[in-house]
């Protein structure tokens, strides 16, 4: 893998550290704002609904822009509203810093996206993909409980300045190692790529919306869980609040192996990674809401669902970005939406089972029931999702869909 892919990775490490901190910062926020815990979980919505709202908005602004202009840009604006954030003493500030530094962080992942397809062959998409997203996972395994842990000695905000200070090798690794074009950008040397109208018509294909509806199902039972998992550690199993770092240590873990398999499967055996992982992962929650009160089988089970998870989600992700080739520029848009239409989606649901007499098993139960409903749409069409590659494999047209239906 080329090292301008590493560099890219080190950045979605510090966006990835910040989209998922408020895992372990939940209680802390709530309590310092005043505000209930259900509604700071939904902190995590808000960057969500910004990075969905975000990935389309933003690829289309920066769509011709050279890549390493906007990939610069993007971060450095990212810093700037954790700086803000972590001056802030209102919540509605707060929150409205955590959209746009989604905003910014959108916009970096969709051309970060298109980007890395472009610095590898297309037989290596998935490849790509998984080291891309192991700043993701890598972030979850230190940056996350790194978080939490310096949440735990100096107080929520000082996670907030230490984003920003993250991004600053971020933004100079981009500088360094990012070529400055992108692809479809007017390089005098390259042809142009296709119209934007071309590309937002690639959203009509029946399977490029399945493999989107199904990744958000399954990004929603991931963030349903792991947004609230701090008062699942602390509550319902009962272990003391330095444990959620071990908890989240535990899951990032997880998904950093998942991931790893998943990008050595993802390009030509994606099948197997969504046929046997989507059924695991669906009795992993069910089995987690049931032994949530047993410390060590929750750890345990922690550890496996956060490599399921990342491992069938990732795969379907590559699905999107393999399905929406016809939209260079745009493609890593329509996989950033995917992924957090469920990141946005999952701990609203969430929250509200919290208040629902469901209790700290609420979210749990929620992961469950999203994953139930994605393998029940995924295994039935799983040769049009997941078709093998190689020679006489090829699949036909979104046709395919249709039929299946």
């Amino acid at each position: 893998m080329p090292l301008p892919l590493y560099l890219l990775a080190v950045a979605v490490f510090a966006m990835g550290t910040s989209e998922f901190m408020l895992s372990g910062l939940v209680p802390d926020i709530a309590t310092g704002l005043k505000v209930p815990v259900g509604d700071a979980g939904l902190l995590t919505s808000a960057f969500a609904v910004g990075m969905v709202l975000g990935a389309p908005l933003m690829a289309v602004l920066a769509r011709r822009w050279p890549a390493r202009a906007g990939l610069l840009g993007f971060v450095l604006v990212f810093a700037a509203a954790h700086v803000a954030g972590a001056l802030t003493p209102s919540f509605p500030v707060l929150l409205s810093t955590r959209v746009i530094a989604a905003l910014a962080n959108a916009g970096f992942l969709a051309v970060a996206l298109s980007t890395a397809t472009t610095l590898v062959t297309a037989a290596r998409k998935g490849r790509a993909l998984a080291v891309l997203l192991s700043g993701t996972t890598v972030a979850t395994i230190a940056g996350v409980p790194g978080g939490a842990v310096l949440g735990t000695l100096l107080g929520w905000r000082a996670t907030f300045w230490a984003i920003a200070l993250l991004c600053l090798p971020a933004a100079f690794g981009i500088v360094r190692g990012i070529p400055d074009h992108a692809e479809g950008s007017t390089r005098d040397d390259a042809p142009a790529g296709p119209s934007l109208r071309t590309e937002i018509a690639q959203l009509a294909m029946p399977r490029l919306v399945l493999v989107m509806s199904l990744g958000a199902l399954v990004n929603a039972a991931t963030f349903a869980t792991f947004t609230f998992l701090a008062p699942i550690v602390t509550g319902t199993a009962g272990l003391d609040e330095l444990w959620v770092p071990v908890a989240l240590v535990l899951f990032g873990t997880g998904s950093f192996a998942g991931v790893t398999l998943a990008g050595r499967l993802s390009d030509r055996r994606p099948g197997i990674v969504i046929g046997i992982g989507g059924p695991a992962l669906l009795l992993g929650w069910t089995t987690s809401a049931i032994v949530a009160a047993q410390p060590v089988a929750l750890l345990i089970l922690v550890f496996v669902q956060g490599a399921l998870s990342f491992a069938v989600g990732s795969t379907l992700i590559a699905r999107v970005l393999h399905e929406s080739a016809g939209a260079p520029t745009m493609g890593g848009a329509y996989a950033t939406a995917a992924l957090n239409v469920g990141a946005a989606g999952g701990p609203a649901v969430a929250a509200a089972t919290l208040g629902a007499g469901a209790g700290d098993l609420g979210p749990i139960w929620v992961s469950a029931l999203l994953v139930a409903l994605a393998v029940l749409t995924a295994l039935p069409l799983l040769r049009v999702i997941a078709p093998q590659a190689g020679p006489g494999r090829e699949v036909p047209d979104d046709l395919d869909v249709r039929q299946a239906y």
